[in-house]
C-alpha cells in the first residue's frame, strides 16, 4: 500500500465521536477568550486565595487560571513562583526526573509547516532504523546511565504500530554490563501519532510507558494553517488520541503544546480544559505530564522566524509557573529546546522532569554523524550537555536526580498515581526510590566531580528520610535502608 493510500486510512471517525458531548468537543474557543479577556488585573488577596488551592493540591479552574495568565504585578509574580516551586516539592518532593529521546525515523506523511521531518521537505535526509541499529542507540544511552527513554516517530506505513512494537522490545531488551551487575532502559515512553484502539491495545500488551502526543495548537484556525494536510490535519482525530489510549488500558498518557503557533495564554488554557476532560471522561485520571516546548527553527522552514506568537522568555517562567500553579498534580516537562538558564528558570518553577544527552539525528547516539547531517534535524536544541553533566548542575542547584521506574511496576498507575500525588504520598514514595536510583547511577557512571557533589546531595536525603516520622510510621525506614546498603554492595534495581 502507497503511503498515500495507507495515510487516507488512518482516521476512524467512530473513534472521534464517542468522545463528543452533543457532538461538540471540549475545546470552545469563544469562551476561552471570553475568560482571559474578562479576568484581567486581579488583586493579591485574589491571587493567594487561588494559590493557596493549589497549595492544597486541586485543580484550579478555567476562571482562576486565566486569572493567574493575567497577573503582571511584579511582587504578585514573584509570589507566584515561590508558590510554584513549594507546590512541585509538595507533591514530588526535592527532585528531577531525566530521560533521552531516541528518534527511530523520519518518514512522515503529514505537512506540517514548522517540523523538519514534514513530507514535502526535500532538504531532510530520510531513513527509518531497523532493530539491530535501535540496540546500538539504546546501548549508546545506557551506558551514559539512561534508565528513561521516549522513542519518536514520524506517522508513516514504514514505521506503523508493528514497527512500533518491534522497536519497544528492541529497546526493553538490551542490558548493559556495569561492574557486578547489568544496567537496562527501564521505562520505554512514547512520542507516536494517533491511533486507533485496537492498535494502542498492541502498546499496551508489550508495556509501552507513557504515550505522548501534542496537540501542538488548540487554536483550530492556526492548527489547520500550520497542518495542510495527512492525517494530522485532522484537529479532532489528534484531539482524542489520548482518550482513544486511555480506553486501550494504556492509563499513563502526557499532553503539550507548542508554544508559538498561536497565543500563549490561550494554549495554558487549551491544556488545562485537556486535563479536565480526560479526568472527567475517565474517572478523575488526566494527564501524568504536561510538555510546554517553544517553537524552533528547524531544517528546511523559516516558519519560527515569521511567526507573531513568539513566546519570550518572562512569558515562558510564566506559563511554567501558571502550569504547575493551575494543575498542581501533573508532572512538567521541560525541554532541551531550552538554553540550560532556561532549564534551570523552569526547574525553580517546578518542572520535574527534563530530558539530557539529547540528540535528534536518527542514529546520532551510535554514530558520527556530519554536520550537516546533525543541521536536517526535526527542530533546533538550545542544550546538548550530557547526563553527568546535567546532574551535576542539578546536584549544585541541591536537587537529586531520580532514574526510579518502581511506580509503573509495582502498578502506581492511573487512578492509583493520581490519588497518591494529590495526598502528597506518592512524593514519598519516591523519595526512597530516588535515593536508591541515584546511589546507584553514582557508583555506576557518575565521574569523580559529579560524584562528589552528588554525594552531598545524597547525605542530606538520606538524613531527611531518617528524621521524616512518615517512613517509620508507615514501617518503611528498615527495607529502605537494607535496600540502600544492598545497592551500595553491588545489587541493582531493588526498588519499594
Amino acid at each position: 500500500m502507497s503511503p498515500q493510500k495507507w495515510a487516507e486510512n488512518v482516521i476512524k471517525q467512530d473513534e472521534i465521536d464517542r468522545y463528543l458531548i452533543d457532538d461538540e468537543d471540549f475545546m470552545n474557543e469563544d469562551l476561552i477568550k471570553r475568560q482571559l479577556q474578562e479576568n484581567t488585573s486581579p488583586s493579591k488577596e485574589e491571587v493567594e486565595a487561588i494559590i493557596q488551592k493549589s497549595l492544597d493540591i486541586e485543580r484550579l479552574s478555567p476562571i482562576e487560571t486565566a486569572k493567574l495568565l493575567n497577573v503582571d504585578d511584579p511582587e504578585i509574580l514573584k509570589m507566584m513562583d515561590e508558590a510554584a516551586l513549594e507546590v512541585k516539592r509538595k507533591v514530588y518532593d526535592n527532585r528531577i526526573v531525566t530521560f533521552a529521546p531516541l528518534y527511530c525515523s523520519n518518514l512522515c506523511v503529514n505537512n506540517c509547516k514548522y517540523c523538519g521531518f514534514r513530507k514535502d521537505n526535500k532538504e531532510e535526509k530520510r531513513r527509518v532504523l531497523n532493530m539491530d541499529e535501535i540496540k546500538a542507540e539504546t546501548e549508546a544511552l545506557v551506558k551514559e546511565g539512561h534508565k528513561r527513554s521516549i522513542v519518536v516517530y514520524g506517522e508513516h506505513p514504514a514505521s506503523d504500530v508493528d514497527y512500533i512494537v518491534d522497536s519497544i522490545k528492541s529497546v526493553y531488551d538490551v542490558e548493559v554490563p556495569t561492574g557486578n551487575s547489568t544496567s537496562k532502559i527501564r521505562r520505554v515512553n512514547i512520542n507516536a501519532a494517533p491511533m486507533t484502539v485496537a492498535d494502542l491495545e498492541k502498546l499496551w500488551e508489550v508495556g509501552v510507558g507513557t504515550y505522548q502526543v501534542f496537540q501542538e495548537t488548540y487554536h483550530r484556525p492556526t492548527y489547520n494553517k500550520v497542518h495542510p494536510s495527512g492525517p494530522k490535519s485532522n484537529y479532532r482525530w489528534r484531539l482524542y488520541s489520548l482518550h482513544r489510549a486511555m480506553e486501550a488500558g494504556i492509563d499513563d498518557v502526557a499532553i503539550g503544546a507548542l508554544f508559538g503557533l498561536y497565543d500563549w495564554k490561550f494554549e495554558v488554557m487549551g491544556l488545562l480544559y485537556h486535563t479536565m476532560d480526560l479526568e472527567k471522561q475517565f474517572d478523575g485520571i488526566g494527564p501524568h505530564t504536561i510538555s510546554f516546548p517553544r517553537l524552533r527553527d528547524a531544517s528546511g522552514t523559516d516558519y519560527s522566524a515569521s511567526s507573531r506568537y513568539s513566546v519570550s522568555d518572562e512569558e515562558f517562567k510564566k506559563l511554567v509557573t501558571v502550569l504547575r500553579l493551575a494543575v498542581p498534580y501533573t508532572g512538567l516537562i521541560v525541554t532541551a529546546r531550552e538554553t540550560p538558564e532556561m532549564r534551570r528558570e523552569a526547574i525553580k518553577r517546578g518542572s520535574t522532569q527534563t530530558d539530557a544527552s539529547t540528540k535528534l539525528g536518527i542514529g546520532s547516539y551510535s554514530e558520527q554523524l556530519t554536520e550537516q547531517e546533525k543541521e536536517k534535524q526535526q527542530f533546533m536544541l538550545g542544550d546538548t550537555r550530557g547526563l553527568d553533566t546535567v546532574i551535576k548542575e542539578f546536584a549544585e542547584m541541591g536537587m537529586i536526580t531520580s532514574f526510579c521506574t518502581a511506580g509503573y511496576r509495582c502498578g502506581r498507575t492511573g487512578d492509583k498515581i493520581m490519588n497518591l500525588l494529590k495526598c502528597g504520598t506518592e512524593g514519598k514514595f519516591c523519595k526512597l526510590n530516588a535515593v536508591l536510583t541515584f546511589r546507584e547511577w553514582l557508583d555506576d557512571f557518575a565521574s569523580p566531580e559529579t560524584k562528589e557533589v552528588g554525594e552531598k546531595v545524597l547525605q542530606e536525603e538520606l538524613k531527611q528520610i531518617e528524621n521524616d516520622p512518615f517512613f517509620e510510621d508507615k514501617k518503611l525506614l528498615a527495607d529502605f535502608k537494607n535496600f540502600y546498603e544492598r545497592i551500595k554492595n553491588g545489587e541493582r534495581d531493588i526498588y519499594i
